[in-house]
């Protein structure tokens, strides 16, 4: 047995895929103690897993951020906000989060391995804080695409694919410097918070998300990322993650439409979580759809959401509309998924081999979409907020041009070649063997 500690920055995004790595840890016969904000108690005891909440000053509620953060409300989506979420949203929170996880390791639970996702950055502290052997392995969990600089491909945030051809090289270059210097204040304050722990940032800190950690798994595979050939040894592909078991729900009055349709089946999401507004993606893609020859499925995610959707206007004569819809169940019917692109909402319709429409934007949407197009899986929108008309011609190109549902089986063909769960477990036993526990309890009992 392994005594593991899982942390994960308090959104919802972040917490479910460590809470999938926790609960599959746990079934091996592993002690996992999940360090997260304390509105995800319930979640991590329903993963078999120990909860330990943030202290006070690293947590907060996903769901009420502008109590939290008032003044990244009014900043515009792209480099400003992200500049403002790498300070105070990931960055002020550093050294709290890293007293939490000495104290933890010195007085609870001496872990052999600290695993999570890459934006606590207490545990980028805790890695750099002693050598390996002096301290606890730590795991980065890539939920989200590769921040790493490349000179192969351009910065995240610009939500663009490489060049290609000469020069391309050298522009990718251009592009990092100028992405460092536009973060430059973001990196002084994040450098500041480390300080506060005793420890340095040894570079970039985008870099660092990767490099820092003694294992980086990134949660896909090489037909979904960019090509790069600087990639640090620490790095490794491990294909995604299964999807979380959902709460068991009884299937709408209409599922019989689904199973047995004799059209195709176009299923529209804003996800689980960036759905308050169903004004910006599904119910465009309701108005678009309505001619057209095809059963819409719109899942949105809420309990009043279908009364949302009715209130904005008429449901569509070959729409139904749902709450909670298992995607397990509905994926497997679907010709065409359209979605605002969450990361792991994608991959989940690539493991059906469903190709897919991506209107998004914010945090990591527009990166996605871009290597949805770039992989050949489906249409980047490039808007968060399509128009009927564009959503309808992305449909129908997706629908009518083989290549996309050609290319979204290739990856789902990649997919069951890697098991993320079994690569995980992996690193995490081998760390155990290597006792690597009285490591973690020296580190701690200087606390």
């Amino acid at each position: 047995m392994t005594l593991v500690i899982a942390t994960a920055t308090p959104f919802h995004g972040h917490v479910q895929p460590v809470l999938t790595v926790a609960s599959d840890l746990v079934r091996r016969g592993h002690e996992v103690v999940v360090l997260t904000g304390s509105r995800f108690a319930e979640d991590v005891r329903a993963a078999g897993a120990q909860h330990v909440s943030l202290p006070p000053d690293a947590d907060f509620d996903d769901r009420r951020l502008e109590l939290y953060f008032p003044e990244r409300a009014a900043l515009p989506v792209g480099p400003r906000q992200l500049d403002y979420d790498l300070k105070h949203v990931f960055g002020d929170p550093t050294a709290a989060q890293y007293r939490a996880l000495r104290g933890l390791l010195a007085r609870r639970f001496p872990a052999s391995v600290v695993i999570g996702d890459p934006l606590f950055l207490g545990a980028t502290a805790l890695a750099l804080s002693a050598p390996p052997g002096r301290r606890p392995v730590t795991v980065s969990l890539g939920i989200t695409m590769p921040t790493l600089l490349s000179e192969d491909a351009p910065p995240i945030g610009l939500g663009m694919p490489p060049l290609v051809g000469e020069g391309a090289k050298k522009r990718h270059r251009e592009m990092n410097d100028q992405v460092r210097d536009v973060f430059a204040d973001a990196q002084r304050h994040v450098e500041d918070n480390f300080g506060e722990s005793g420890t340095e940032l040894p570079g970039f800190l985008l870099d660092c998300l990767v490099t820092v950690p003694d294992h980086y798994l990134q949660l896909t595979v090489p037909g979904f990322e960019y090509p790069r050939g600087d990639l640090p040894p620490s790095f490794r592909f491990v294909g995604p993650l299964p999807a979380a078991p959902g709460r068991s729900r009884a299937l709408p009055e209409w599922w019989a439409e689904v199973t047995d349709s004799d059209r195709p089946v176009v299923v529209v999401t804003q996800g689980s979580f960036d759905n308050r507004d169903l004004g910006r993606l599904v119910r465009p893609a309701l108005d678009a759809l309505a001619g057209e020859d095809v059963l819409v499925v719109a899942a949105t995610g809420r309990a009043d959401g279908p009364d949302e959707l009715r209130a904005t206007g008429p449901v569509p004569a070959n729409a139904r509309i749902g709450g909670y819809v298992p995607f397990d169940a509905l994926l497997p019917h679907a010709s065409v998924l359209v979605t605002n692109g969450g990361y792991g909402g994608v991959h989940q319709a690539l493991g059906h081999g469903v190709p897919l429409v991506v209107g998004g934007d914010g945090e990591d949407k527009p990166e996605v979409a871009a290597r949805v197009e770039w992989s050949g899986t489906g249409v980047d929108l490039r808007t968060g907020n399509p128009s009927p008309r564009a959503v309808r011609s992305a449909v129908r190109r997706v629908l009518t041009e083989p290549g996309f549902r050609r290319r979204a089986a290739d990856l789902r063909e990649e997919f069951r070649r890697h098991d993320a769960l079994e690569a995980i477990a992996e690193v995490v036993e081998t760390a155990g063997a290597s006792g690597a526990a009285g490591a973690s309890t020296a580190l701690g009992g200087s606390e």
